[in-house]
């Protein structure tokens, strides 16, 4: 294998010689994509294989192909040439540069010693296994994470509650070992390459600068701070009734979730039982075609449903950048997974529009992470707009008249409550990689004490950090959940004055408005990585990313 790549990338080298710089990158660049391409395929294909059946035989073949990638990408010489071409900043065709900008850092991130990024890549898909095959136990019996919310939503029983919370909780020491060296090993590549960390280099290299979104987490909590305060006072009341508990006594396990980052039920309108029954693929499917967005090849190629072994999250994934887009869930017939399913569909249909012929095969991706994320949350609010479910699932206007305010407000309350939850994954990925030696677990509760204003259980010493899969497999990637939020009410308003011109910022809702599609697939989707992410935002709504959208629907 080491002959192989190391051919290749002489022949990269060779070809490269006595030609311009534009020349010379474009031979670069297509011989980086004829190596890179089938890899990549077959790795996302395994991955893709592993994680619906748990079966260790595809994270092994990922691990390799991965590998196979990691060398490609960590060859010094190809690197020293990409970057005297950079250097000498001569390239005249603007494509052919962003191509050299995105390949650059994917090089500059690999030049460190290749048994370090293999090791890394081993150890990730192992505990990708770990996540995926842990069920809890749960009064002697494997419960699946569906399971543990439920009870979680609707059990009244305080023992009940805190043994299914806990019986959750037992990934953490499961992992926490192997999640601390991954996180060393992580710093080590970093800190190699000139950067304080990795979380400092993974912002720099995806192009973000860590003081700007320091700033910007700064200014939401203060944004959000008191609103979301005054929304926990409501709970705390509430919940002490409900539960028969002080309110200085409610514990985690209370909120009706595994983490706290979905909105409990505080309103009376129960939205699960609109959904009950519901085909959740029909609805996805007739909502997206409606707005010009098909995807029904993407939802025949999915795997939506909860099985053994099966991975119990979410995610989409682009296969090949040609189009091969899948979405993985495990649907129950609620408004959560409903949400889910517009959201991860909201991630294919962004994939389908940059996998075009028009773009080549590098700038074949979403403008940043959260700009993906943006569209998946702007599809994802709809499953608690009320003119949404009006008309998607044949409400009365009796009956919508009379949800709508509990909608609105259970929005906005999902809304804060994920935003402080953000808070916490943020900064304790921030802390966690600039020094991985301090008592993780008491930075983990102080985060969650001060931002999602949660008590402690008494006497708790556990990795609860390690409960959270995206810490361990998809690190310092959260706080872009949040920039999507923030993209997506942006959206929202442009589409609202721009488009369908309603005027109706609380309830627009898009349905069978071929022209936000249309909007969409030209703006957002088909530039790919063409253009900077903020550029790509200022082409599209006119500004550059800014909160004020998401505080006058939120918050103000």
């Amino acid at each position: 294998m080491k002959k192989t790549i190391f051919a290749i990338a002489a022949f990269i080298i060779i070809a490269a010689c006595s030609k311009s710089d534009d020349m010379k990158l474009k031979e670069i660049v297509n011989n980086i994509e004829n190596a890179i391409r089938p890899l990549s395929k077959e790795a996302a294909t395994a991955y893709w294989n592993g994680t619906i059946t748990g079966e260790s035989g595809y994270f092994e073949i990922y691990s390799q192909n991965s590998m196979k990638i990691t060398s490609i990408y960590s060859d010094p010489a190809t690197f020293a040439t990409l970057k005297s071409i950079k250097e000498r900043d001569n390239i005249e065709d603007p494509i052919l540069k962003r191509e050299l900008e995105i390949l650059y850092n994917n090089f500059l991130s690999n030049q460190a010693d290749t048994s370090v990024l293999n090791d890394i890549i081993n150890r990730s898909a192992l505990l990708e296994q770990k996540y995926a095959s842990f069920r809890a136990l749960y009064k002697e019996r494997e419960i699946s994470d569906n399971e543990i919310e439920k009870i979680l939503k609707s059990s009244r029983n305080n023992k009940d509650l805190e043994e299914a919370w806990s019986a959750h909780k037992k990934i953490g020491p499961f992992v926490a070992d192997d999640v601390i060296e991954l996180i060393k090993l992580r710093n080590s590549v970093a800190k190699s390459l000139g950067f304080d960390n990795f979380h400092t280099m993974s912002l720099e290299l995806s192009g973000q600068n860590p003081d700007d979104i320091s700033a910007l987490f700064d200014e939401l909590d203060s944004l959000t701070r008191d609103s979301f305060a005054a929304l926990k006072k409501e709970m705390n009341t509430l919940f002490s009734k409900i539960y028969k508990v002080e309110e200085d006594k409610l514990m985690p396990w209370h909120f009706q979730g595994r983490f706290f980052q979905e909105s409990p039920q505080l309103y009376p309108v129960d939205l699960d039982k609109y959904y009950k029954g519901q085909n959740l693929e029909t609805l996805t499917s007739t909502f997206y075609k409606g707005i010009g967005l098909d995807v029904d090849n993407i939802m025949a190629n999915s795997d939506l449903y909860e099985k053994p072994k099966k991975n119990q999250h979410a995610y989409c994934t682009d296969i090949d950048s040609e189009g091969d887009i899948r979405v993985l869930c495990n649907i129950s017939d609620n408004e959560q997974w409903m949400g889910t399913m517009l959201h991860e569909f909201g991630h294919a249909v962004y994939s389908q529009g940059h996998d075009i012929p028009e773009n080549p095969y590098f700038l074949r991706n979403a403008a940043h992470s959260f700009t993906t994320e943006a569209v998946a949350m702007i599809f994802g609010r709809l499953s608690r707009n009320p003119q949404w479910m009006k008309q998607m699932l044949n409400i009365s206007e009796e009956e919508t008249e009379k949800i709508a305010e509990d909608c609105r407000r259970s929005l906005r309350l999902q809304q804060l409550v994920f935003s402080r939850w953000v808070q916490v994954v943020y900064r304790f990925e921030k802390s966690m990689y600039a020094n991985p030696d301090q008592n993780l677990n008491d930075l983990w509760w102080s985060l969650v004490q001060e931002y999602q204003m949660l008590t402690k259980p008494q006497g708790r010493d556990e990795p609860d950090w390690a409960t959270k899969i995206h810490i361990a497999l998809y690190p310092c990637y959260y706080h872009n959940y949040q920039l999507g939020e923030l993209l997506a009410s942006q959206m929202h308003y442009y589409i609202v004055n721009n488009i369908t011109k309603s005027g109706n910022y609380k309830d627009e809702c898009y349905i069978n408005n071929q022209s936000v599609g249309t909007w969409m697939s030209k703006n957002i989707f088909a530039p790919g990585m063409t253009y900077k992410w903020n550029d790509m935002i200022e082409r599209a709504t006119g500004e550059r990313l800014t909160a004020k959208y998401y505080a006058l629907q939120f918050v103000e």
